[in-house]
């Protein structure tokens, strides 16, 4: 039996969430963008005098969560979950490190959300319910349900392919729309 491969596993959102921003960026609305996986070069070679290729590296420390910016003057940060299971977000999805630098944006007064695509639905999940969540409970999931009346669903489009920013406007700015 050959073993399960999940190198490009969150691909799918990402890029539609990579498509969004440049949009979204292009037109002013936000200031976000994906942030680089921090690696250190190992080892480094040369096949002609123009280039170099980098063919041995390791990650050089954790990463936090993968998206930041600013947006009507907030600073937020959010990451990309595609859920496999139909029913629940194993919080093993979610990593410590990761959780715990919600806690820090948040106490901040900055916005941090995971954007969680699951049963091909796509859903704004608000750090602060993240977080009351994992505190009162000691399921290793969120329920889909759960995920259905806390988070704001985000609507699919040409334009941006997703409209996470409508959702962002509806979870934390609902005076302002």
């Amino acid at each position: 039996m050959g073993e399960t491969s999940y190198k490009n596993r969150g691909m799918f959102l990402e890029n539609m969430i990579n498509e969004s921003n440049t949009y979204y960026n292009s037109v002013d609305r936000c200031l976000i963008y994906k942030k680089p996986t921090p690696i250190k070069v190992l080892n480094v070679t040369y096949p002609n005098n123009r280039s170099h290729l980098i063919d041995k590296a390791v990650y050089s420390s954790i990463s936090t969560l993968d998206y930041n910016g600013i947006y009507r003057e907030k600073y937020i940060e959010f990451d990309a979950k595609e859920c496999h299971s139909k029913t629940s977000f194993p919080l093993s999805n979610l990593k410590e490190h990761q959780f715990d630098h919600i806690k820090k944006v948040i106490k901040q007064k900055g916005i941090a959300f995971l954007i969680i695509m699951m049963n091909n639905e796509f859903y704004l999940l608000k750090g602060e319910d993240i977080i009351e969540f994992v505190n009162s409970n000691i399921k290793k999931s969120i329920d889909y349900e759960y995920i259905k009346i806390k988070g704001y669903k985000i609507i699919e489009s040409y334009t941006p392919r997703l409209k996470y920013l409508d959702a962002v406007d509806s979870a934390y700015f609902k005076e302002n729309i």
